[in-house]
């Protein structure tokens, strides 16, 4: 946690580009996890602020790219259908946030380089 006052680092957000037009990053990874703790599309969404057609298509978007079901619908029920992640699901949020946390790790020092040079007041130039 940082302290009040003091600014926080440059982040580093990870995209991972699959094809030409398919891509994995914090958003869709963010949605499947989110849809792994409600056990619903629909209500992954209302917790990102997202329209449910906006989660469906995404999900849609993530089982087209990676070309295997990342989540899988449930029907019926007494509470009505649901969502679950797959294995590859599974397996894709937790690969990539491990790439997530290596990448980080790996820049740490030069986004804090980064911080302290972003810091530091111009220097006036000489007339």
């Amino acid at each position: 946690m940082q302290k009040s006052g003091t600014k926080p680092l440059p982040s580093l957000s990870v995209r991972i580009d699959l094809d030409t037009e398919g891509r994995i990053g914090p958003g869709k990874i963010q949605l499947l996890e989110k849809i792994d703790e409600f056990g619903s599309i629909s209500a992954a969404g209302r917790a990102m602020d997202m329209s449910y057609k906006r989660a469906w298509d995404l999900v849609d978007e993530i089982n087209r790219i990676c070309r295997q079901a990342a989540v899988e619908r449930q029907t019926g029920g007494k509470n009505g259908g649901g969502a679950v992640l797959t294995p590859f699901g599974t397996s894709l949020v937790a690969r990539y946030r491990k790439i997530e946390r290596d990448a980080a790790s790996a820049v740490r020092k030069e986004l804090a380089a980064l911080r302290s040079d972003i810091g530091k007041p111009k220097k006036a130039l000489a007339k």
